[in-house]
C-alpha cells in the first residue's frame, strides 16, 4: 500500500487572493476555484501528462480554504523553496518581495543559508540556497 502526498492545505482569509499569489510566486496555475476552495498545481501538470505518471508518484498541489481568523503564531509547518543553481537567488527573493512577500524573523539568526519570508497573509516560507537536485 502507498500513500500519496496529495496537497498542502493553506488556511486563508481570502482564498482567491492567496491562491493567485502562490500561483504567481511558484509559476503554477489554478485548476479548481469555488467560494470555499481554490486548488493550484505546477504549470506542467495536465491530464495528458498525469496519464503517464503512476498515481503514487504525482506531486502535491496546494489547496486554499477559508478561515475566519488571521494567522496567530509562527507556522508549525512551512514550505521550503529553492531556486536552481542557474538562477539568481537574490533576484528570486526580490521578485517574491515585489509580489507582496515580506521578510520575517523567526529566530533564524544572521548566518543561515536561507531567507525566511511570509506571504501576504503572514504564512512563513523559506527560500533556500540554490540547488541542482
Amino acid at each position: 500500500m502507498a500513500l500519496r502526498w496529495y496537497t498542502v492545505v493553506v488556511d486563508s482569509r481570502d482564498v482567491h487572493a492567496q491562491a493567485r499569489w502562490w500561483a504567481e510566486a511558484m509559476g503554477w496555475h489554478v485548476v479548481h476555484e469555488s467560494d470555499d476552495e481554490v486548488v493550484i498545481v505546477p504549470s506542467w501538470v495536465t491530464p495528458e501528462v498525469l496519464e503517464g505518471i503512476p498515481w503514487e508518484q504525482r506531486g502535491p498541489g496546494m489547496v486554499f480554504v477559508p478561515v475566519p481568523e488571521g494567522k496567530q503564531d509562527k507556522n508549525r509547518l512551512h514550505v521550503d523553496l529553492a531556486p536552481h543553481t542557474s538562477q539568481d537567488r537574490e533576484a528570486e527573493i526580490r521578485r517574491l518581495l515585489a509580489l507582496g512577500a515580506r521578510r520575517v524573523d523567526v529566530g533564524q539568526g544572521e548566518d543561515v543559508s536561507w531567507t525566511v519570508l511570509a506571504d501576504p497573509e503572514g504564512n512563513e516560507f523559506c527560500v533556500l540556497s540554490s540547488r541542482d537536485t
